[in-house]
């Protein structure tokens, strides 16, 4: 395995990263212990949209993380701090589950039925034909059109079922349209925004998660050093065909702890870069 440089704080993918279903996945917990002896900021960031902020947090919880530890930035924060900045007030329709739609509401974002405005997808697996239709015939008409994130399949017990992506797919086959905006990873401003609250520069993050074309592309489109862990999505036979090629591959987080032990013995990779000072704290 390659070596990491120096980094200011780390930011983890959750599903097939740090859990998959309801299991942790080697390393998970013990890898916020070793984070937080060696002072090192981090947080979970996640394009999953199918809960809101605060159903994930309490799942991290009931997984045996600790409150202080449950730090949560998903995909569909950054879709509401979107809204917020560039459709204030507008009418949405929301086509996603339950859980987001409260996250939504929740945060001053007005959903409608009938009579929208902008139209957004998220990963709805409570997702029904008559919902569907709906949605199409919004894009149909040339309304804003932002998807959450580009996931093509989410990792799941016993193998992937589709995610937004596939959903994504079905939309333009449908109506010819492309998603105007996707929020989520690997759009920078996802990640540009965690670095601005811990008053860091971006490159001096690194992001750990299992996909190639959402958390290692990243890499080129934020300009941030990337783990690749195999627990999730992607193969080392993937890899071979990827334009998108991680700094570091590790089986999992417990191999990732290795490294950053061995790095930690010989080298000064895991001292904390100070908060730069232009930036705020």
């Amino acid at each position: 395995m390659r070596a990491l440089k120096t980094f200011a704080g780390m930011v983890l993918d959750m599903d097939g990263t740090f859990f998959l279903g309801d299991q942790l996945l080697p390393g998970a917990l013990e890898l916020l212990a070793f984070l937080n002896d060696h002072e090192i900021r981090f947080s979970f960031l996640t394009n999953n949209t199918s809960r809101g902020k605060q159903d994930y947090i309490g799942k991290l919880t009931r997984l045996g993380v600790k409150m202080a530890d449950a730090r949560v930035y998903t995909a569909g924060d950054a879709t509401i701090s979107y809204l917020k900045a560039f459709y204030p007030d507008r009418r949405v329709f929301l086509m996603g589950t339950r859980s987001l739609a409260e996250s939504f509401v929740a945060n001053g974002i007005r959903l409608v039925e009938d009579d929208a405005e902008v139209c957004v997808l998220g990963y709805d697996t409570e997702l029904t034909y008559a919902r569907l239709c709906q949605f199409t015939r919004w894009v149909n008409q040339g309304l804003p059109y932002i998807a959450t994130h580009p996931d093509i399949n989410c990792p799941a017990p016993g193998g992937y079922v589709p995610d937004i992506g596939a959903m994504m797919a079905l939309i333009e086959a449908s109506t010819g349209r492309k998603a105007d905006l996707v929020v989520g990873k690997p759009n920078p401003q996802i990640l540009e925004q965690l670095a601005h609250q811990w008053g860091v520069r971006t490159a001096d993050l690194v992001m750990v998660g299992d996909r190639l074309y959402t958390d290692i592309a990243l890499g080129t489109t934020a300009g941030v050093q990337t783990v690749l862990v195999l627990s999730g999505e992607t193969s080392r036979q993937d890899l071979v065909t990827s334009p998108y090629q991680p700094d570091v591959v590790c089986e999992n987080l417990q191999d990732l702890i290795t490294l950053l032990t061995q790095q930690g013995a010989d080298s000064s990779a895991l001292v904390l870069q100070p908060p730069s000072p232009d930036l705020p704290q």
